[in-house]
């Protein structure tokens, strides 16, 4: 009773004197808007997401995750870039992004996570999500930072005209070891062919820097170092989870989560 007396005195006071309620009232409307804003983004989730692929694989792996996403009402878009140089994937995910109808969520895995980080700048991307995947920062290689990190394959194999690929006979152990052996198999036999260029293209622009973003840890991900994922996911301040036992193809064994994860961006992004 002691507490309730002293607000309403206290209530009484501010409500005599114009200032203190003014400044009241100011507080209070900054409270609401804010609660407000918090509200609108939980009530209108962006629903257009983009999903890159990285490198030795196409688009198909991530129809689990499209799945969910689409069942859940998501306007969702996979990019089959080449993999033929950077300027050309880069391109391949622009020219999807120019189709989106409003503000888009865009998702890249491994080698797809540099694209995204240069094609983040455009203005209809909202927010980021990194799956196991590279995130290099301006003037950095990919190829550059995993030497500073360096991963526990060596699988990879090289064409006489330039184009890598990882031997058939590993790729399970290397990219996918938590997935069955057959569906291993089957990857390692439908491989795109990588140019290595575009692992030494230089960035130019780091869209983590001025946009949101997620990040996923494959904690037994021998492609990339779990600990360069987890250096690029602090280093862009992105909301990271980590997945335990998750290999590379983290985004097709553990697609739930992976989900989950583009739907928080969704969320968090909202405007």
């Amino acid at each position: 009773m002691k507490v309730c007396t002293n607000h309403n005195n206290l209530k009484k006071r501010i409500m005599k004197n114009p200032i203190q309620k003014n400044a009241v009232a100011a507080i209070l409307f900054l409270f609401a808007c804010i609660a407000m804003n918090a509200q609108q983004k939980m009530e209108n989730p962006i629903k257009n997401i983009v999903l890159v692929h990285g490198a030795f694989v196409d688009g198909s792996g991530w129809e689990p995750v499209f799945q969910i996403l689409v069942k859940k009402g998501y306007q969702t878009t996979l990019v089959q870039q080449p993999l033929s140089s950077f300027e050309n994937d880069l391109a391949a995910v622009n020219r999807i992004l120019d189709q989106q109808d409003g503000p888009a969520i865009l998702v890249g895995h491994s080698y797809g996570g540099a694209i995204i980080t240069e094609a983040g700048m455009h203005p209809k991307v909202a927010g980021l999500v990194y799956i196991a995947a590279h995130a290099p920062d301006i003037g950095e290689t990919e190829s550059g930072n995993g030497k500073l990190f360096p991963s526990a394959y060596k699988s990879l194999q090289k064409t006489s005209d330039g184009f890598d690929y990882i031997d058939r006979s590993k790729f399970h152990q290397d990219f996918a070891a938590d997935l069955p052996e057959k569906q291993a198999q089957f990857m390692a036999r439908s491989q795109m062919l990588t140019a290595d260029e575009v692992f030494h293209a230089v960035i130019k622009n780091a869209a983590w820097k001025s946009k949101p973003s997620w990040y996923m840890v494959a904690k037994s991900d021998r492609i990339i170092n779990p600990d360069l994922e987890r250096m690029y996911a602090k280093r862009a301040k992105s909301q990271t989870v980590e997945i335990e036992g998750a290999s590379h193809s983290v985004y097709i064994s553990h697609p739930k989560e992976v989900a989950d994860l583009i739907i928080a961006a969704s969320l968090g992004s909202g405007k």
